[in-house]
Order: structure tokens, then C-alpha cells, then sequence
């Protein structure tokens, strides 16, 4: 309803809604229409969608702008962009922003059209505040053509001593490591190379309005930056440190007074300015759990607040075609305008085990157990990673062949080209890596770790436990064999160090694990390192590489990670699983395009091309499920 239609209405009453709540999935909604004397109804007119008359080959022609904060190495964006692909929605990534350099140029080498910002979230917020007041006096206001004053480095005068002609502003940002807060220019100096540019304050280039007025215009051109209204999806899963069982002096009572947990305030703060069509943060149980669910119920109630839609849910990673289990919460917000996106329903046939809350348990995105949907079988780790070649424990290389073919349906999807993805983010040029296997690259184990790797053995549920010298005793602790004299290693080290004896109390069978083929693994970790988790390969001496973590988060071959090796496992272990992003964009694109299903549930059935191999480009219409969430079941 227009503004001006509602103030009418509204005026003739003590008290109103105009937003209905369902306790399944949190649900905030426009109000369905039987319901309303006057409706809005969802069409491309009054969605904001614009078109693209250059597709071709059957892409999307209609196009739409993403801003992925706190992006790492991109899983979220490039999950959504590919799902909305499928759904016809040429979803595009303009922007990014991370602190993580390595992540950023991870990101921006498998996006080289985004505008990758490598920054806190906050100054990244007050960076385009200050952008639009440039942009106000530059670009929108009536003498913003008026010729300025001849700078001084444009006369032939010479210089003195201490004097340098800027010759160009190269970038923008506000603040930053060892600056002070304000906007500073990157300065490109006449007669010096790259290697001396240096970040100045503006208020430094009060000589140099000309140059100002020419970097301002042009960067307003390329839309470096979004102002409100430009931006048609945020999506961004804000880091909350501040509640993890590593924190010791978490606040309880008020989770937002810690500054580990700011970030969630920076989040919607970001959403309240720019105020996108819609909105998807992503994040751990766990802000469901601590403190009965305070940071969880704030982000939902903020935007409500700011007079969104809202609706939140559970998923499991495995339900979406991965070798791992991996729950995460993912929130939708939808302007009133819009469709509020629906959860897309399993495709994969994993048991949701426990770990969610019990508050939020109507939540979990999943059947009902009086449903017999027909789905595909969980994936296992050797579906995953089967094709790989070996590898040592030092792998140099970062690009190798393959050398041999894919054995199962998942490894054939994960080695498809950008093109037959439908990833559009390197628009009309082909990789030069195109079909070669990208960092298959172990973190090196020191030569102490990889002897004791070396004798762990080569079966199923093998760790240090299969050591000798080392027994387990009641209640499944580990003890040492009083028969067996102690092990050391050719550095003098013990074979079974202690510290893989103490872990949790010795109870837990993780130091120095192996997988095997048929597992599933819990989650993609950030660290490779044996002595605490199961990382170890199944038939090989050496942990897995970034590739087939990679691989375990959905990845596709083609996308290449930056850094050092411990950065790249940290940008895979941190990503959103790209499987379940997809899910979520295809849900997104037909949300975007105004497509509503009979009722007004939270839950829809993908379609079969979603997950068939080889038909990526065709385009299906989805069902709607009307029945909560399944139950949680312990496995």
C-alpha cells in the first residue's frame, strides 16, 4: 500500500497491524491479502528489477546488486549468485568488505568486477556517509560543473623543498590501521612510482579540489561505492566472538555491551542506511543458545524495526548435497514491497541430529516426519574426494593436473566450468586455469607430527590410540600401558605425546585421527593442524589439503584461494557452504522476480534441475510445503 493510502486508512483507528507473526520460523510477513481491504500486489513494476538487454545463450536478463559484508573469500555470494542464476536472476556482487586481506584477495580474484574493500565494517559504514556528502557536493549539486580555481601544481612554478605535485587520487577509505578517523585519499605523486603513493587526509589536499572533484565523479561512474537505494541485496554472516566457549568473561546479561558482538550492531546499522530490497545474515547456533537467544532475537527484532519482513531458520550443510553436517542460522528481511524468500527443503537425506536450541527448535529446515519425500543419498567424504591425486605432505605446486576422471555425480558437478555453472563473475573471459586442479596443497606437517602420522594405522577410526604404549581404560579414557616401554621419536620427542593424552581429560579420540571413505564429517575447520581433530586423510600420511576441504564446503574447482597456506584453510573453514547458498539463491531469485506460492508458509520443494547434472541452465518451477519443521532426532 502506498504511503499516502495507509495514512488515510490508519488515521480512523485506536490501533493497527500491518504485519503478521507465525512462530514457525520466526515469521514477520505482510499480512496475506484475504486478510487486507487494500493490497499491494508483487509485480516487476513496483520491484525495482532491472533488465539486461545484452544476455544472451539463455542467461538471466534481469539483474540485481549484491553488497557481501563481512565476505571472507566469497562462499555466501557465490552460493546466491549461482542459485538465482537458476531461478533466472543475474544476481551480480558489486561490493565486498573484509578485514581478512587474504580473503579479500581471494575474493577479488574470483570476482574481478566487485569493488573488494579490505576494512572494519564500521568505517566501511562511515566511509559512505561521507561518500554521499562528496558525491552531494561533486556530482548532485547545481555548481558541481563550475569551473574551480587553477591548482597550484598545475603552474610551472617550482617547488620547494618539501613540496610534491599529486599527479592522481587512486582510492578512498575512512580511517584505517594507523590513521585517524576521517577521509583519507591514496595519492599517486608526479615523478614517483606505485612504490610511493601514501594515504593523505583530505583535509592534507585542501589545494587539490580539482583532482578531488575528478576522483569523486569518476568512482560515483563506476558506482565504487553504494548510496542508499543502490543496493538490492546485503547479505553477510557478522563474526559474534563474544559468545564463544573460548571467552571467558562473556556477558550474559547483555551481550551487546560486549565489543566482541558489536559487529552485530554494525550489520544492521549498515542494513538501516542502505536499506536494501533484502537481507541475508548468516551466522552459528549458538547466537540461539547463549543467553536464551539474545543476539539471535535482537538481529530479528532489528529488522522488524526497520519495517522489514523477517523470518529465520536453521540449516544443515549435508541436507544440500556435502559430506559434512555444518548447522548454521540464516535470517531473511524483505521490504514490504517484496516477497519474503521461502527456506528451499532438503535435497539430500541426512538425519538433523541434535544441536539446536530448543526455543528456536520449530525452526529447522526440514520435512515432517509423516512426509516420505524422495530424496538423494547423503554424501559421504569418499564421494567428495575419491578423484584426487596424491599428494605428499609438501606439495609445491598450487596449480597440477587432475590426472584421472571424475568417479561419482558430485565430482563431476564440482569440476564444471564457470560457464556451465552459470557464473557470470569473470563475464566473457576464460580463466587460464580453466580445468586444472587448484591448490591440492596439505599444510606441511613438521617432521615430528609426520612421523607419528606416518604410523598412525590405515583404517577406519584410526588415531593415537592405535599407538603403542597407549590403552584405553574405564569409562573410555586413555591411559598408559604400564608394559609397553614409552616411544620416542628420532628427535627424542615421545611418539604419544602428552598432550593428546590430557585432551578432554582423555576422552576424546581426536588427536591425530583419520577419516575414512564412508564418514561424514561434522564440520570444516579452520585449522589443519592433527593435534586436537580429525583431519588426517584416509589412505594417505598427511592432513587434507585445502582442496578437499574446499571440496567438503562445495567449492568448485575453479575457485582459487590467496595467502599463506594457514589463510587458505582459514577462508574455506570460515565460508558459508556454498551448496546451501545456492539453495538460498535460487529461493532469493524467484522471491526477487515477485513469483508467490499458493499459501504462506516458510518452506518450498527446489526442483529436480537443481540437483541433476548436466541440466544447470534450465529453469524449473519450485512447490510449496505447508507443514512445519521435522522434529530433531538424535542420530
Amino acid at each position: 500500500m502506498d504511503p499516502a493510502a495507509k495514512a488515510k486508512l490508519v488515521a480512523r483507528t485506536d490501533l493497527y497491524y500491518d504485519m503478521s507473526y507465525t512462530v514457525a520460523y520466526s515469521t514477520f510477513a505482510n499480512i496475506p491479502s484475504e486478510f487486507k481491504q487494500l493490497i499491494c500486489p508483487y509485480t516487476t513494476e513496483n520491484s525495482g528489477i532491472s533488465t539486461d538487454a545484452d544476455s544472451e545463450n539463455g542467461a538471466p536478463v534481469k539483474t540485481a546488486s549484491l553488497l557481501d559484508l563481512y565476505s571472507g573469500c566469497g562462499g555466501m555470494s557465490t552460493g546466491l549468485c549461482l542459485g538465482s542464476a537458476l531461478a533466472g536472476l543475474k544476481l551480480e556482487t558489486k561490493w565486498a568488505v573484509d578485514l581478512n586481506s587474504f580473503a579479500c584477495k581471494s575474493l577479488k580474484y574470483n570476482h574481478p568486477k566487485t569493488e573488494v574493500r579490505n576494512e572494519k565494517a564500521e568505517d566501511f559504514l562511515a566511509l559512505l556517509k561521507e561518500w554521499a556528502i562528496l558525491c552531494d557536493k561533486y556530482v548532485h549539486s547545481n555548481d558541481s560543473d563550475a569551473a574551480e580555481p587553477v591548482e597550484e601544481e598545475e603552474a610551472d612554478e617550482p617547488l620547494g623543498k618539501d613540496e610534491f605535485v599529486v599527479e592522481k587520487l587512486l582510492e578512498i577509505c575512512y580511517g584505517g590501521t594507523g590513521r585517524k578517523n576521517g577521509i583519507h585519499f591514496k595519492v599517486q605523486w608526479k615523478g614517483y612510482g606505485p612504490e610511493e603513493d601514501t594515504w593523505e587526509p583530505i583535509e592534507n589536499l585542501s589545494d587539490c579540489p580539482l583532482k578531488i572533484k575528478e576522483f569523486v565523479q569518476e568512482g560515483y561512474r563506476r558506482n565504487i561505492l553504494p548510496q542508499p537505494g543502490q543496493v538490492d541485496v546485503i547479505c553477510g554472516g557478522p563474526p559474534c566472538q563474544g559468545i564463544s566457549g573460548f571467552n571467558r568473561f562473556r556477558n550474559r546479561d547483555n551481550p551487546l555491551e560486549d565489543e566482541k558482538n558489536q559487529q552485530m550492531v554494525t550489520y544492521m546499522d549498515i542494513v538501516s542506511y542502505l536499506q536494501p530490497k533484502f537481507v541475508l545474515m548468516e551466522n552459528v547456533v549458538d547466537i540461539l543458545k547463549f543467553a536464551d537467544g539474545y543476539l539471535g532475537r535482537y538481529a530479528l527484532s532489528r529488522l522488524v524495526s526497520l519495517n522489514y519482513q523477517a523470518r529465520l531458520g536453521m540449516m544443515v550443510a549435508g541436507c544440500y548435497g556435502l559430506p559434512q553436517f555444518r548447522m548454521r542460522v540464516f535470517l531473511w528481511g524483505a521490504l514490504p514491497t517484496m516477497v519474503l524468500p521461502k527456506y528451499p527443503l532438503p535435497t539430500h537425506d541426512v538425519v538433523v541430529r541434535g544441536g539446536a536450541p530448543n526455543a528456536f527448535s520449530q525452526s529447522i529446515v526440514a520435512y515432517d516426519e509423516t512426509q516420505r519425500p524422495t530424496l538423494k543419498k547423503a554424501l559421504l567424504l569418499g564421494d567428495a574426494i575419491s578423484d584426487l591425486p596424491k599428494v605428499d605432505n609438501y606439495q609445491p605446486h598450487e596449480v597440477i593436473e587432475y590426472g584421472g576422471q571424475p568417479k561419482t555425480d558430485f565430482q563431476r558437478y564440482i569440476r564444471l566450468s564457470r560457464k556451465d555453472m552459470l557464473d557470470y563473475s569473470f563475464g566473457d573471459a576464460t580463466c587460464p586455469e580453466e580445468g586444472k586442479l587448484l591448490d591440492h596443497q596439505p599444510l606441511r606437517l613438521n617432521q615430528d607430527d609426520y612421523d607419528r602420522v606416518q604410523q598412525i594405522p590405515i583404517k577406519k577410526g584410526a588415531n593415537f590410540r592405535d599407538l603403542p604404549g597407549v590403552k584405553v581404560g574405564a569409562n573410555n579414557i586413555v591411559e598408559w600401558d604400564p608394559e609397553v616401554e614409552r616411544v620416542y621419536l628420532k628427535s627424542g620427542k615421545p611418539l604419544v605425546p602428552d598432550y593428546a593424552m590430557s585432551f578432554i581429560k582423555g576422552r576424546s579420540p581426536k588427536p591425530f585421527g583419520r577419516l575414512w571413505w564412508d564418514e561424514t564429517v561434522p564440520t570444516v575447520v579452520t585449522r589443519a593442524e592433527p593435534h586436537n581433530q580429525i583431519i588426517l586423510h584416509p589412505n594417505q600420511g598427511r592432513v587434507l589439503t585445502v582442496r578437499e576441504n574446499a571440496r567438503l564446503q562445495g567449492f568448485p574447482d575453479y575457485y582459487r584461494m590467496y595467502g599463506p597456506m594457514k589463510e587458505k584453510y582459514i577462508q574455506v573453514g570460515n565460508a558459508v557452504a556454498v551448496p546451501v547458498a545456492r539453495a538460498l539463491g535460487y529461493s532469493l531469485g524467484r522471491a526477487y522476480q515477485g513469483e508467490v506460492d499458493v499459501g504462506y508458509d516458510a518452506l518450498f520443494v527446489l526442483p529436480d534441475s537443481f540437483t541433476n547434472i548436466g541440466q544447470t541452465g534450465a529453469r524449473a518451477r519450485a512447490s510449496s510445503v505447508g507443514t512445519p519443521a521435522g522434529e530433531v532426532v538424535e542420530q
